[in-house]
């Protein structure tokens, strides 16, 4: 069974990295961030995704039990230390530097 209610939601954080020396930088940001991350209620997992079209587009997913896990992390104290070690590789090319989606469905 599937295409029924979905629930939890999904955060896309938009990185760049332009040379190998970048790629490794954001590699060892990302796992730092998780680190961190993962003590986090409601924070469910994360995965660091890389474009083969453009290979220096990269995004960080997270997956969120519900809005209000997000927004409350988003809220809190820790949220701007949490993801401080990215903040320089955010994607300046985008029009916003992240995305928030509530899942819909799902299977």
């Amino acid at each position: 069974m599937g295409g029924g209610p979905g629930g939890g939601v999904r955060v896309v954080v938009y990185q760049a990295a332009y040379d190998e020396k970048e790629l490794a930088a954001v590699r060892a940001a990302y796992h730092r961030v998780s680190e961190r991350l993962a003590k986090v209620p409601g924070m469910l997992g994360n995965e660091l995704l890389r474009s083969p079209q453009d290979p220096s587009a990269l995004a960080v997913l997270s997956r969120w039990e519900s809005m209000e896990a997000f927004l409350a992390w988003e809220a809190g104290a820790d949220h701007r230390q949490d993801t401080a070690p990215l903040r320089p590789f955010r994607d300046t090319r985008t029009a916003a530097p992240f995305a928030v989606y509530e899942v819909d469905a799902t299977y």
